[in-house]
């Protein structure tokens, strides 16, 4: 069955090699920097399956939370030629790239939108954080972005960051904290209502919200209730068939679409083996399969 994965990392060498001079302990502070098949395509074609294509986007290693507002367009802009052409010179094992925005310099990430990503047919969106520069996703400082993206009809990609203000960050829970919190602080922000075919990827399957959806459904006022379900999701729970029926119950197989946070998750370069196991044993027809597996990215993209 062909198989698109639509949340894959990469960490392009000459924009780390950058960030490296800026802030060298970028490796001690995240290790999962030090995954080699980030950086080397050639590590990545060591395991690869042969057949399953990915969907890359940048690691977070953000600018904008180290420079200021005109290198970090510098950087993003040059990071995002880089990633592209990662892209082209791999077509086989790339399906397309997602770009990176600077999220403290919004004439700039807005032009990244109307520049690099609308009129190259190798980008399909841009990715976005739960929080930037300290802040909500969701605050009043980054709506031009989102009228950019809703403008241009282009998907974002949202994934998790460390919340600073917690004592007790790790990529098992806190993230999906995260995502949780900032689809609720996107949904009370009325983005949906302002931009009613805006369309946003979450990652790892939307976090803690199909678990609690009868709490959503009861708590939230109607409108915020299904605007809920407005958000796309992906796989990337490294396996847990349960777990991905309920989110296919709830946000529709419509909404989910194959993502392993590939080569993370599960060493030496991800998940996908597991996650496609899972979707195999899920209660749904071979078409709807189809459709996570690939039908649905490739709708939501044109």
């Amino acid at each position: 069955m062909d198989k698109i994965d639509v949340f894959a990392h990469v960490l392009p060498q000459d924009f780390y090699a950058r960030m490296l001079k800026i802030e060298p302990t970028i490796p001690q502070r995240y290790a999962f920097f030090n995954n080699p098949v980030l950086q080397s395509v050639d590590e990545r074609r060591k395991h690869w399956d042969g057949t399953t294509r990915q969907v890359i986007s940048h690691v977070n290693a953000l600018p904008e939370d180290y420079v200021g507002p005109e290198q970090a367009a510098e950087l993003c802009w040059d990071a995002n030629e880089e990633l592209i052409q990662l892209a082209q010179d791999n077509r086989d094992l790339f399906e397309a790239a997602v770009l990176m925005v600077p999220m403290n310099n919004m004439d700039e990430a807005m032009r990244i939108v109307r520049e690099q990503v609308v009129p190259n047919p190798d980008v399909v969106g841009v990715q976005i954080f739960t929080r930037a520069l300290g802040r909500s996703i969701a605050d009043d400082g980054f709506l031009p972005l989102f009228d950019a993206l809703a403008q241009a009809d282009v998907p974002a990609w949202m994934h998790p960051v460390f919340d600073d203000r917690k004592p007790d960050n790790n990529i098992v829970f806190s993230w999906e904290y995260e995502l949780t919190q900032a689809m609720m602080q996107m949904v009370q922000a009325g983005l949906f209502r302002a931009h009613p075919n805006l369309k946003v990827i979450v990652h790892h399957a939307g976090g803690m919200v199909p678990f609690f959806a009868g709490r959503v459904e009861r708590i939230l006022p109607p409108e915020q209730a299904a605007d809920f379900k407005r958000f796309y999701v992906d796989t990337a729970i490294l396996g847990n068939t349960p777990a991905l029926e309920l989110a296919c119950a709830y946000y529709g197989v419509d909404h989910v679409l194959f993502g392993t946070d590939a080569p993370l998750g599960i060493l030496p370069a991800g998940a996908t083996k597991e996650i496609s196991a899972a979707i195999d044993a899920m209660n749904l027809t071979a078409q709807d399969k189809e459709a996570i597996f690939a039908g649905n990215y490739r709708r939501l993209v044109g």
